[in-house]
């Protein structure tokens, strides 16, 4: 039945649907978009009762009672106590924090619209009222097609499978990749993409919009240690929504007024742009992404590569002016960027100051203003953004001379930069290109006469421009930390120690050494910075180690998920600490510049970033979530994938229409699933309650490992879930799966072998003085996998760690063995109680005997491991703040080892050798662990180890 036309309630303006009215009262250009300032007054000027739908209270309960719970977290029973990182359960900790709420919460309307909404709203709706697919005709036929769709073939390679004599024999609908393109062409469509810099921002962005807000989280009732971790914890956001503050509308006008109106919503809006190549070897094709995101898509689902949490909103030209003057150049590149910026980010400024209705996931609407959160960008592309020239600070007013203080100067603040523009319009004309630039040189700008931030309300650049850990943490431990240790130790020597470390499986083992690396990649930078203060220890010279010790000490802590006060403390104090033994790197003649010239400053611009770290996480929390790995993955997908399916020619006509079929594609696949899944929910009686014991019955026959399969979409390398596994296996009935079981949990551990055993062992076997044991077969092992869950957030589990206890084997002509932390008292639990009540210990075998037919003995339920014992020093060492441990030994020299179960095994550590001043030129990567009597143990093998080590 067709529905009834509508019209406007303000303009009387006819439209077809309620729906379509919600769209034209959301534009910020509409001069119907002011119903929410009235709606509002009216709602000041007479309270709401109790009773009443818009009750703030009622939104916020009904939201509460419906939030599903997290299938992710893992109950661990009884077989471990649920402790934190303070040592106090879980459920304690929650009782203890507390949550300072907005006085006023944000309002949430209804009659919005959904993604479905949307959805049914495609002219070829009716045809899937019968064909959930259509214009494909079924789910197996939507699978092929869109599969071939995303395999990035060419029309040619497409036609030529689809005439495939098995192929053929398929019942489809299309037969040529013309016939298939055009069937894409026809699902239902979002906003255009356009081969010009104006494209709107995708729609579907918004649908990631949340409705209440909860700000300022503190550990203790007495609100004396905050938390942070998410955008919404940090003090601006928090600002932004309750205090009154000075706003900068034009060059000469300032004005006060509240920060956001009363029911408002605030979106914090993440924005990342870089270069990136888009041909190989040749070509020299660039293209300039501008991605964004929302801060209210929650932190942990944002930071995952694929949940496609970034979009890509625009390609920024990149061009090539014929200026002679190469400071002219750079200056039209920078207005060209900062133009088009303007273009695109248009209706997002203009939604930050009149506020947009945007509809939440479940169809209410809300009143929300787009701020700008963050901009994630390498230094060079945030000095060209803030309009600052080189040798100047990004976000304080720092010189380049300065960039060495031990403290933190006075921000560059949004109404300084623009002051300075306005005297600098004064004196020259934009047009007049070399006058304007040599008046802007003079207040240290870089000739961008008007930047895309200038008309953004609450858009500072001293607060947008977060650090991040890629380019700020990584990237600048391989330009300076890591080359002064290098020059410290020696290129060969360093390259050797590193080499002979003995590999772990699944992380980069160096066996060519560091020294002579190029186009090192972040993955590279966090292997070495896991060794390369325990390699160099006794090589360098004390104070160079402990200098870098104190910035690797502050890269770890301040890439925490979750800091309070006492962490920033810690931070401050471990930057502080390095500056204290910073000119013990220049009096080594470490610092070296180009051609080996010995630098005498520290004019590092990152280094000068560092002080403003412990701002940035006070006004936008913590620094992780700004990670431009997610953004630098989204190049792939998002500009090179799709460059790479063109023919290498006009690019971005064909950019564009790769989009356009992808976002359709996404749009419908997402669709179909949430909506063939209503209709599972649906099924009800004695039908699905048969099903559902079949599914049951059939999956007895497939191994623990399919049924815990969680592969995300377009993820190449799942987690295995093993605590899944064994909450399966522990479902199974007594005597329907081999015991013991596989895989198991113990605390925040779970621990899982292969179920064939790595070789069997029988026969008669002699015990020594007599005594008779109680099997006569052993079934041996030599692997296992340890999988915990994340330090922070034990509702997150990590990727499991594979543990070798090999015998000899080439070229492991000594064996493979791996340490492993281990649980010795009861009354203590990891990571909470850290190592007390806990040791280090080398695996050598994991054994389960068998006992004789009819004999029952202690340990016949359980698997055991012989390990051998370390003992580690009850202080740290005072140069590298890391404990060393020694083979533990008995009287007669052997080396001390016992008989335990596999369930006290409860994380991986690594350690590395105490080569001293020169390594053995003997040791290998195969050798080193056995024919060493002093170890390292490394704090920085994990940032989930170092976390629960350096408490």
């Amino acid at each position: 039945m067709a529905m009834a036309p509508t019209h406007c309630p303000l303009c009387g303006k006819q439209f077809r649907d309620h729906t379509s009215i919600t769209r034209h009262m959301s534009q910020p250009q509409s001069g119907c978009n002011n119903w929410i300032d009235d709606l509002i007054r009216l709602n000041s000027t007479f309270p709401l009762t109790g009773h009443d739908p818009m009750v703030v209270d009622n939104v916020s309960n009904a939201h509460e009672q419906g939030e599903p719970e997290d299938e992710s977290y893992y109950d661990f029973g009884s077989q471990g106590e649920d402790l934190d990182s303070g040592g106090r359960t879980r459920n304690e900790d929650s009782e203890a924090k507390v949550t300072n709420h907005l006085p006023e919460p944000p309002l949430a309307l209804d009659k919005g619209y959904t993604f479905l909404h949307l959805f049914d709203a495609d002219e070829n709706s009716i045809y899937r009222k019968t064909n959930l697919y259509y214009p494909f005709s079924g789910q197996r036929e939507w699978q092929l097609a869109t599969w071939i769709l995303r395999s990035g073939l060419s029309m040619e390679k497409i036609n030529s499978f689809l005439t495939l004599e098995m192929i053929g024999d398929l019942p489809l609908s299309f037969h040529s990749a013309r016939e298939l393109q055009g069937r894409a062409e026809s699902l239902p469509s979002g906003p255009r993409w356009k081969s010009q810099v104006q494209h709107h921002i995708p729609q579907s962005l918004w649908l990631f919009s949340t409705g209440r807000i909860r700000l300022n989280v503190y550990s203790t009732a007495q609100k004396l240690s905050q938390i942070y971790t998410d955008w919404m914890t940090g003090d601006h956001a928090w600002e932004m929504q309750v205090h009154n503050m000075a706003l900068l509308k034009s060059s000469s006008h300032v004005f006060f007024k509240s920060a956001l109106p009363r029911g408002a919503t605030l979106l914090g809006t993440i924005l990342s742009s870089d270069k990136t190549c888009i041909t190989a070897l040749s070509g020299n094709c660039v293209a300039h992404p501008l991605l964004i995101s929302l801060t209210n898509i929650h932190m942990a689902m944002r930071l995952k590569s694929s949940s496609n949490a970034f979009l890509l909103t625009t390609l920024l030209p990149v061009t090539k002016f014929i200026h002679k003057n190469k400071q002219m150049k750079g200056m039209l590149q920078d207005r060209l960027i900062h133009h088009c910026l303007n273009i695109v980010l248009q209706l997002l400024k203009l939604a930050a100051q009149s506020g947009v209705m945007l509809s939440d996931p479940i169809g209410c609407s809300c009143y929300c203003f787009t701020v700008l959160a963050s901009h994630i960008a390498n230094t060079p592309e945030a000095m060209m953004l803030a309009c600052i020239s080189e040798k100047t600070s990004l976000i304080t007013m720092a010189m380049y001379k300065q960039f060495g203080d031990a403290f933190q100067h006075e921000p560059q603040t949004q109404s300084k930069t623009l002051k300075q523009l306005e005297i600098v319009h004064s004196h020259a004309h934009p047009d007049d290109l070399e006058e304007f630039f040599h008046e802007a040189q003079k207040f240290h700008l870089n000739g961008v006469d008007k930047p895309f931030w200038w008309d953004w309300l609450l858009a500072e650049p001293s607060w947008f421009f977060t650090p991040e850990s890629l380019h700020h943490i990584h990237k600048k431990f391989w330009d300076h930390d890591a080359q002064w240790i290098i020059l410290a130790v020696g290129g060969s020597k360093i390259d050797f120690q590193f080499s002979i470390i003995q590999p772990t499986t699944g992380y980069w083992h160096f066996y060519s050494g560091i020294s002579k690396l190029k186009q090192v990649t972040g993955r590279c930078h966090r292997d070495m910075q896991q060794s390369i203060i325990a390699v160099s220890a006794d090589a360098a010279p004390p104070g160079v180690i402990v200098a870098v010790h104190a910035l690797m000490h502050f890269n770890y802590l301040v890439q925490s998920l979750c800091i309070d006060n006492k962490d920033l403390s810690h931070i401050a104090a471990a930057l502080d600490k390095f500056h204290v033994n910073k000119q013990s790197i220049i009096a080594a003649g470490v610092r070296q510049g180009k051609g080996s010239k010995t630098i005498n400053n520290w004019q590092i611009p990152k280094l000068e970033l560092m002080q403003s770290i412990v701002t940035s996480i006070c006004n936008s929390s913590v620094i992780a979530q700004w990670s431009a790995d997610v953004t630098e993955h989204a190049h792939i997908t998002e500009v090179k994938d799709p460059a790479q399916s063109s023919n290498n020619n006009n690019y971005d006509p064909q950019i564009c229409r790769y989009l356009d079929r992808a976002d359709k594609c996404n749009q419908f696949d997402l669709a179909t699933s949430l909506l063939d899944r209503c209709d599972d929910l649906g099924v009800v009686g004695e039908e699905s309650a048969e099903e559902d014991d079949e599914l049951d019955d059939d999956a007895n026959d497939f191994p623990a490992e399919l049924l815990s399969s969680s592969q995300s979409p377009r993820q190449p390398r799942p987690i295995t879930d093993y605590f899944s596994i064994a909450k399966i296996l522990q479902a199974k009935k007594v005597g329907s799966v081999p015991f013991p079981l596989c895989s198991f949990v113990v605390g925040h551990t779970a621990l899982n072998l292969a179920y064939d055993p790595s070789i069997n062992l029988g026969g008669p076997r002699r015990a020594v003085h007599g005594t008779e044991l109680p099997f006569d077969k052993v079934q041996v092992w030599f692997k296992i996998r340890l999988q915990e869950t994340e330090f922070h957030n034990p509702h997150n589990i990590q990727r499991a760690q594979m543990l070798n206890c090999a015998p000899p084997s080439d070229p492991w002509t000594l064996g493979h063995y791996d340490p492993v932390i281990i649980q010795t008292s009861s009354g203590h639990s990891w990571p909470a109680s850290s190592l007390s009540g806990h040791s280090i210990a080398q695996i050598r075998l994991i054994i389960w005997p068998l006992g004789r037919s009819g004999t029952r003995w202690a340990w016949d339920d359980q698997y055991s491991t012989y390990i051998q014992w370390f003992n580690i020093s009850s202080e740290h060492d005072p140069t590298t703040q890391l404990h060393t441990l020694k083979r533990a030994k008995r009287s007669n020299g052997t080396w001390m080892g016992d008989i335990i179960p596999v369930s006290q095994l409860r994380v991986p550590v690594h350690l590395v050798p105490r080569f001293g001043a020169t390594a053995d030129t003997h040791l290998t990567a195969y050798n080193s662990m056995e024919h060493t009597r002093e170890f390292w143990l490394i704090y920085f093998w994990d940032k989930h180890l170092f976390f629960a080590l350096s408490k």
